[in-house]
Parts: structure tokens; sequence; C-alpha cells
């Protein structure tokens, strides 16, 4: 149901862009509609998987999907100079939906060092550890403990589990080097793992 509302929300990007007036300019032979429409088609699902995995709301991300379309169509001028259209787009999607999910204000940052404060519980002790570590339950206190990290170990995580999204393009969307993105996520990880260790010992 969701995939089928973000298709439709897709093509009435693309309605409005066909039903603009058609640019003369065109890159090897095709007007910037065309590029336009082929953005649409070939990278909607990259943009709405970003989206999900910055905002977490699936009705949110259909919304930033959409967004996204708009602003590319009103930067469509832009389109003939773009050499890398898809990372482009990566950078629009993502700056959209950071933008939304400051403005809706639901990060709540949590130091990762203060046991008073856990973004999640497991479940009682009574359930196996091994059962744990493959249970939703489990998966959330990863996705808080994702959200608690520092911004710059974050973002770059929370890109690269995107199947789409090589290095090369997450430290384009990013603005970094290629180096970094490696290195931040190396890092985080290590924090990751090491907490959800502490976590479950505790248990």
């Amino acid at each position: 149901m969701c995939e089928a509302k973000r298709l439709v929300a897709s093509e009435a990007v693309l309605s409005e862009a066909v039903t603009a007036p058609c640019s003369q300019d065109r890159t090897q032979g095709r007007t910037q509609d065309e590029l336009l429409e082929d953005l649409v088609r070939q990278h909607s699902r990259l943009v709405y998987r970003i989206a999900y995995a910055a905002l977490r709301s699936h009705h949110d991300a259909e919304d930033a999907t959409q967004e996204t379309f708009l602003r590319v169509l009103r930067y469509s001028s832009k389109l003939a100079t773009v050499q890398n259209h898809k990372t482009w787009l990566a950078r629009i999607a993502w700056r959209v939906a950071i933008d939304r999910s400051q403005q809706r204000d639901r990060r709540h940052e949590i130091p990762l060092d203060d046991p008073d404060k856990p973004v999640a519980e497991l479940p009682a002790a009574g359930i196996a550890a091994d059962e744990t570590i493959h249970g939703d339950r489990v998966g959330a206190l990863l996705e808080g403990m994702i959200t608690a990290l520092p911004e710059k170990l974050c973002q770059p995580l929370t890109l690269s589990t995107i199947k789409e999204m090589s290095p090369r393009e997450v430290a384009a969307t990013l603005e970094i080097s290629e180096a970094a993105v490696r290195s931040r996520v190396f890092r985080a990880r290590q924090i990751l793992r090491q907490k959800l260790t502490e976590r479950l010992e505790k248990k």
C-alpha cells in the first residue's frame, strides 16, 4: 500500500512536469522534461529510502519524496549542467528529509554513556539472549542507539545502509570525503557493537 502511494505521488509529480512548458535546452537530444521523467522513474525508490532512513515514517517519507521531486522540478533548468543526476538527487532528498526531521523535532539526543536514560528496553530476563538478538525489540534498540549517535557518525551510517548507495555516493551526498565516510561508519559500528554488548550483558 505504501509503495502504491509512493508511485502515485511520483506520477503526480510527473504529470506536473509534463504539463509545464517544454524546454528547448537538450542534453544528448533530450528535453529537460524527459530528463526529469527519467529521474522519477529511475530513482524514486532511492529517494523514498533516503527519506525513510532519516524520518522512520512511511507517511513522512512519502511526503518528503514528493517534495524532493517538486524541488527538482523547480530547479529543472540545472539538469543539463548536472554531471551525476543520481548523486544530485540524493543530496536534495537528504536535505529535504533532514529539514523535515528537524521541523518535527522528533530527534532526542541521549548520551550513549547515560545508563539512566535508555533509548529502549530489552525484553524481560526470562527471554534468551539469542532470541532477543533476532527479535524486533533489539532492532528498535539499535535504531534508538543509531539516532543517539553524534550527527557526523549517524548520517553516514544511515545512508550506508541504503543498498543503492555506494560509499562514493554517500560521500558526495554528505559532501565529505569517501575516506571520512568509511572511517565514520567503522567508528559508528564499533560504538553500537560495544553498547549493545553492554546492554545484553546487563540482562
